[in-house]
């Protein structure tokens, strides 16, 4: 089939190089404009803008779908079927209608379960131990089209929100490579997703990736990984704030090196140890793991705290 292909971000680079070794032809790339990334904020093309261009593909920018000259572009590729994965705007039905096929989301969660922007993050925090990935037909209704597909994966105690994307994108890749085979051949189908089961994953905004450290430790632990590696947690640290990497239900550390030797600390208080730092939280303490002050660069708790004035803040909040 002659497709346009449409997504934005990193995880969506391994399923165009997976098509673009497919029996398919990938004529054009959509993707979102050009937008600050990275600690100096330079405008950038995305992930998959660059790899587009690497491969001599045509790239669509729209800052609007329903753009008149976007469509019309879209119409002279004359595409069989669009593939998205994590393209980040809406699809008007003037879209839609195009391609014969349809256009075919990749979509990183078992659906009708955490249907949005953030399903990975969403999955990790509330503690599931299984996600996966669907390929599903788009109606305008938000991820609730007929799936072709289904994968599952099983979420690891330390992944995060990047780790499990990993895996998620090159297994889903063959996923989404195999339904397009199906939808050519005739040998596969759309089914309605089922009407229970429905959760929601609204994009995760910087001010929510806060921690707070009221929390109980496992909470924390698995939101501290959910915002990893974006939009980041962090905490406020005297009149500033810090980011956080994962942290550690792991409580040796300690002078003495013996588990379960750690003094009851209260919600956000900090214990300095040699070679490990804990946070209280509402249970037990965690071990902290990379912290990144304003303007500095990551490094490990005890080598941060080492950079601490004396008589300075020790707690979190």
């Amino acid at each position: 089939m002659r497709l346009v292909f449409a997504g934005t971000p990193q995880p969506a680079v391994p399923v165009l190089e997976a098509l673009l070794t497919s029996r398919h032809e990938v004529a054009a790339v959509v993707t979102r404009p050009d937008a600050p990334a990275g600690r100096g904020r330079r405008v950038e093309a995305s992930p998959v803008a660059r790899r587009a261009a690497e491969a001599g593909i045509e790239v669509l920018t729209p800052a609007k779908v329903r753009d008149p000259e976007f469509l019309a572009r879209l119409r002279e590729f004359a595409p069989d079927c669009c593939p998205v994965t994590a393209y980040g705007a809406l699809l008007p039905q003037s879209a839609l209608d195009i391609p014969p096929h349809g256009w075919v989301n990749l979509h990183f969660s078992v659906l009708p379960a955490w249907r949005g922007a953030a399903p990975v993050q969403h999955a990790i925090a509330h503690g599931d131990d299984i996600t996966g990935a669907t390929t599903f037909d788009i109606v305008k209704e938000l991820d609730a089209g007929p799936v072709y597909g289904v994968l599952t994966e099983p979420i690891r105690p330390d992944d995060t929100t990047g780790s499990l994307l990993e895996r998620l994108a090159l297994a889903g890749a063959a996923l989404l490579v195999a339904t397009l085979d199906g939808i050519e051949d005739g040998t596969i189908q759309a089914v309605p997703q089922p009407a229970e089961g429905v959760s929601l994953a609204p994009k995760i905004n910087p001010d929510d990736a806060r921690v707070d450290w009221k929390l109980p430790a496992h909470v924390i632990d698995r939101q501290v990984r959910a915002w990893t590696p974006d939009p980041g947690a962090w905490t406020e640290f005297g009149d500033g704030r810090v980011k956080l990497g994962p942290v550690s239900l792991d409580e040796s550390g300690l002078a003495s090196g013996s588990p379960g030797d750690l003094p009851d600390l209260a919600p956000g208080e900090l214990l300095i140890g040699r070679r490990a730092v804990f946070a209280g939280t509402g249970s037990r303490p965690v071990r902290l793991g990379d912290v990144q002050a304003p303007g500095k660069r990551q490094m490990t708790a005890p080598d941060w705290t080492r950079g601490l004035r004396s008589g300075g803040p020790v707690r979190f909040g």
